[in-house]
């Protein structure tokens, strides 16, 4: 039984093995079982959800990691919720440590913000407290109206560094673009390192769309007022690739929230080899790595990937090497506590900076 008179229930949305790893890695840290329950697809690919154990009344926390088929992992969050919120359970705490569709909370073009749409599917589901890890954009929590703790993996990659990379302190911290500037240079602070920055991004890059700027088309308005002509605004051109800073001779750290598609990270490594930079890392804390970006880094000048296991990506590592995980169940399983316990998150979040 999974201690019932602490009053609370740890579930998995998920029910399989790979998504399951960091749920049983937190609820043995916690010394409680985990909830009996069976997620599956139904025939004609309908999620489906039983609770096999009661509910009412108790706080429920449900771990859900998000594996390749976001969406399928999105239906099981919400219909695990929307179960238990019908069991009338008391309070429903997701535990999502990769929030999906982060990297869609602003307008683009014509589409939509989907982040702020699946924060109120979430609310609607029955979801009354999510606990999550470096949301791609910190204001993405007001996108929902119950509360959010975004902890920080930083602790984790930072003691890494400290721990696992020989002769760190003649590394130099890298961020990949301007936008990445501020995370890359609070890991320079508390490591005493310097740090370089990157200019210069493929093209049809996430940040050229990502204010509107080239919506509508930037033409003159031959059919509005006749008395009104915006100035024509000139398109912008990004410049080849350059570093600001010193790499030579040096180990490079490339420190990021996400590393799916890896192609920014394999031309940035060949500019900073050509640059003088005798090792390569990436540090990063959601390890999507999705499509050939096993291969791509094996083949590439990168050293080694560093991620946590807040995405399963076991297959990924069986094909490279290269790839290694950082465990954060510890922070996770904390958070759990504290919230049951009514306790102040305030020490999760020491030495974190708001650049994190």
């Amino acid at each position: 039984m999974n201690v019932a008179k602490t009053g609370y229930r740890v579930f998995s949305a998920n029910s399989s093995a790979a998504c399951t790893e960091l749920a049983k890695k937190i609820t043995e840290r916690l010394g409680v079982e985990l909830g009996k329950s069976v997620v599956f697809q139904e025939s004609n690919r309908e999620t489906r959800v039983d609770v096999k154990e009661s509910v009412r009344g108790q706080t429920i926390f449900i771990i859900q990691t998000i594996p390749r088929d976001v969406n399928t992992a999105i239906m099981e969050l919400l219909v695990m919720a929307y179960a238990l919120k019908t069991s009338c359970a008391k309070n429903i705490i997701g535990v999502i440590p990769y929030f999906p569709y982060s990297k869609q909370c602003k307008m683009r073009k014509r589409g939509s913000i989907v982040c702020k749409l699946l924060a109120s599917m979430l609310a609607k589901a029955g979801l009354t407290h999510i606990i999550t890890m470096d949301l791609h954009q910190k204001e993405i929590q007001g996108f929902f109206s119950f509360p959010v703790d975004n902890l920080r993996a930083s602790p984790f990659l930072l003691q890494y560094i400290q721990e696992e990379i020989p002769d760190y302190r003649n590394a130099i911290i890298v961020a990949k673009s301007p936008s990445a500037a501020k995370r890359a240079q609070s890991y320079a602070e508390r490591l005493r390192l310097g740090l370089a920055v990157m200019h210069g991004e493929a093209q049809c890059s996430e940040s050229d769309m990502a204010d509107g700027r080239h919506s509508p088309p930037c033409v003159r308005n031959t059919t509005g007022h006749p008395g009104l002509e915006l100035p024509l605004m000139m398109a912008k051109e990004k410049p080849p690739i350059t570093v600001v800073g010193d790499v030579g001779g040096r180990i490079a750290i490339i420190v990021d929230d996400i590393i799916d598609d890896v192609e920014d990270f394999v031309a940035a490594a060949e500019i900073l080899k050509e640059r003088g930079a005798y090792k390569i890392y990436i540090m990063a804390t959601h390890g999507l790595l999705s499509g050939d970006a096993p291969h791509l880094i094996e083949e590439s000048a990168i050293d080694e990937v560093v991620v946590t296991n807040t995405v399963p990506h076991e297959v990924q590592k069986l094909q490279c090497p290269k790839i290694k995980t950082v465990d954060v169940s510890m922070i996770l399983a904390e958070a759990i506590r504290r919230i049951h316990n009514g306790e102040s998150m305030a020490y999760l979040f020491r030495n974190i900076t708001v650049d994190d």
